[in-house]
This record gives structure tokens, sequence and C-alpha cells, in this order.
């Protein structure tokens, strides 16, 4: 296992330091909410939902600069599953507010729309032949594991597949 050199920093890092602001900002909520969402939700909900935003009360302006007020945090979700999702916001709240690790939501409001972005899955590129299979099968010598197997076998056929135009 190798260590970050000192001073290193991670791209993730980098990057959740640029973006966070803006959601922040925009919408409310941090790259951490939507990288957890997942296990937030659970398996039954993973799929169909997406949080939008978290609007939060504006402070009133009193001499002790007012109280803090947790937020209404919107969540996209898919068709008749909102419907679901609306009978378990009780405990979804809880599961956002440990998440949080405050009562950072009081309610939640639930927005009908797509929420999956349809995924278009590669075509299959053509077997090998000849040489290139030849050569990819001399690489592939000595791997024991049939999944690591089939899965650099597909990296190596599109590696090694003539491209039109060469």
């Amino acid at each position: 296992m190798s260590f970050p050199k000192k001073g290193a920093t991670q791209i993730a890092a980098l990057a959740n330091g640029m973006i966070d602001p803006l959601l922040a900002k925009r919408a409310g909520i941090n790259t951490a909410l939507l990288g957890s969402w997942d296990a937030i939700v659970g398996e039954d909900f993973a799929d169909c939902t997406r949080p939008e935003k978290i609007a939060w009360p504006r402070r009133e302006h009193t001499a002790d600069g007012g109280g803090y007020a947790p937020g209404l945090l919107t969540i996209a979700c898919e068709g008749a599953r909102a419907l679901f999702l609306s009978h378990a916001q009780g405990e979804l709240i809880q599961r956002i507010n440990g998440f949080f690790g405050f009562h950072a939501v009081s309610q939640i409001r639930i927005v009908q729309k797509p929420v999956s972005q349809a995924f278009r899955h590669p075509r299959k590129p053509p077997p090998l032949k000849g040489e290139a299979a030849r050569r990819l099968e001399t690489m592939m010598e000595g791997i024991e594991s049939d999944q690591l197997r089939r899965a650099i076998e597909r990296l190596g056929t599109a590696v090694l597949q003539k491209r039109k135009g060469r």
C-alpha cells in the first residue's frame, strides 16, 4: 500500500473543494450528501430519487443574531414511487439528520420528475482475428481469475481493434 506524498492532495478533495461552494450557494447541499445519497435512502429509493436542494429559512435579525432553523429538502422522485417515499418521510428525515449530525432538515418536498438517465451501453466490439487475437491471448497467459481474464479480454479487444481510417 502506498501513501500519498507529503503535501499531495487527492483529486476528489480538490474537486469537492471547488464544487461544494457552488452547490451550497445554488442548492444548499454538498457533494458528501450527493455521494452518500444511496446509503442514506437505502436500496428501496436509491434508483428513483435524487436530492435537489435544501431551502434554509431566513434568519430573523434580532439582537442575539437569530436562531438556527432546519431546512426544507426537495427530492426528485420518479413516478408512483413518490407515494411510497411520502410514507417513509419520517424515517428519511431521521437518516438525513443523522448523516449531517444535527437537525438539518425538518420537512421534505417531493417533486415527481425523471431521475435516472437512460444509459446506453456501447456496442460490443467484434472479436479479434489473426495476429491481434494471438497477441491478446499471449498477454493473458497466467491470469487465473476468470473475472479478471474477461475484463482484460474486453479491454484488450477494444484497444487492439483496428480503427476505421487507420
